[in-house]
């Protein structure tokens, strides 16, 4: 059919644009922001390519979904202002018939967004939580950065070295500082190296120092000098230390049904919904009277869109704290915006007016007279 053929068409040309358009602005803002805490020490510099990647999964299906809304709203609008829909209009085709064309092009959509929201987003995850935390895990040395006071990861340590080699196995004019049972001890050396044992534990031998120890506050410190000295780099596990439901595959959270794992899963089940729903809300919002411009019709859009994504947010939370029922929090606010979507629809195709409930008097032709 040359009605539906043309719409596809129309929609698939735009979809790319859209698309490209917003994950091109979620990279580059992913990108500031990891290299913000890459020149920070925050996130390891070659952590951050792997880190966007993943992040860029975990945003796919919001992009998706606004890719959805956003292409469907601006091609009827665009058919609404060339007066397009007039014709279409006229030749017997109405508001209802754009619906499953709409939903045709929105169905491969949204069998991605599902892959993602429930499959490849939780693994995508749990890679970024263990890139982050292996960072976190490194030991002490090799987090300090040279010429700058670094805190070690149990927060009783801090060094200053002046300068590290390149293989970072090496460092010079050490300066650390631990406090430890009420005791400050102090260490300043010439230099020191990494050294690793037979059994896997790895030590940090400084050269040439001084070794100050005494009580915290106290005035009486007691000097030591010496020519090597040893300190045990600790090593943590590499196990995840966040469980959080983020992170759980989607069978796990349904064998395990807390209100965090529930509340995780309502919003991994909204994602897809949400695309079919905007969808569908797109073709009566899209509406725009030529004479005005479509500006307020937009507008509109915009603001229905963001309470609809914030809801969904709110629903998931409030699952997760054991304020609202699972099923309410599942399908309630799906089932108020397609009820919305029904009513625009509606008010769109009626030839019933909703305002004023009182029917208008008729004006008199023109030159009628009164009668006598």
């Amino acid at each position: 059919m040359l009605f539906t053929r043309a719409l596809r068409r129309d929609l698939i040309n735009l979809a790319g644009a859209v698309f490209a358009t917003l994950f091109t602005i979620m990279v580059t803002t992913t990108l500031i922001r990891l290299l913000g805490g890459a020149a920070s020490n925050r996130v390891a510099t070659a952590d951050v390519l792997p880190l966007i990647a993943f992040a860029s999964i975990n945003y796919v299906p919001i992009l998706l979904v606004l890719t959805v809304y956003v292409t469907v709203l601006m091609s009827l609008s665009r058919a609404y202002r060339d007066s397009e829909m007039v014709i279409w209009f006229a030749s017997g085709q109405g508001l209802g018939a754009w619906i499953r064309p709409v939903l045709g092009f929105a169905a491969p959509f949204v069998l991605v967004i599902a892959v993602v929201a429930f499959v490849v987003g939780p693994w995508a995850n749990r890679q970024a939580a263990e890139y982050r935390q292996r960072f976190e895990q490194r030991e002490d040395v090799s987090q300090v950065s040279a010429g700058q006071f670094r805190e070690s990861a149990g927060a009783n340590r801090v060094f200053f070295v002046e300068s590290i080699s390149e293989d970072q196995s090496e460092v010079r004019n050490v300066f650390v500082t631990q406090f430890k049972d009420g005791k400050l001890t102090v260490v300043a050396s010439s230099g020191g190296r990494i050294v690793a044992e037979g059994d896997g534990e790895r030590f940090l031998v400084l050269e040439d120092g001084r070794r100050w120890d005494g009580p915290w506050g106290g005035s009486e410190f007691r000097l030591m000098e010496f020519e090597r000295y040893g300190v045990r780099l600790e090593s943590k596990g590499s196990a995840l230390a966040d469980q959080s439901a983020r992170l759980k595959t989607t069978w796990d959270l349904v064998s395990d049904p807390t209100p965090a794992h529930l509340g995780e899963f309502v919003w991994r089940f909204g994602l897809p919904v949400s695309g079919v729903t905007v969808a569908l809300l797109a073709i009566p919002l899209a509406f725009v009277n030529p004479r005005v411009g479509q500006s307020l019709n937009l507008v509109v859009a915009v603001l229905i869109y963001v309470i609809y994504n914030n809801l969904n947010g709110l629903s998931q939370a409030w699952v997760a704290q054991g304020k609202l029922p699972f099923a309410a929090g599942l399908l309630t606010t799906h089932a108020v915006v397609l009820a919305i979507a029904a009513w625009l629809f509606w008010r769109r195709t009626s030839l019933v007016r909703l305002w004023p409930p009182w029917p208008r008097r008729a004006a008199p032709p023109a030159g009628a007279g009164t009668a006598p």
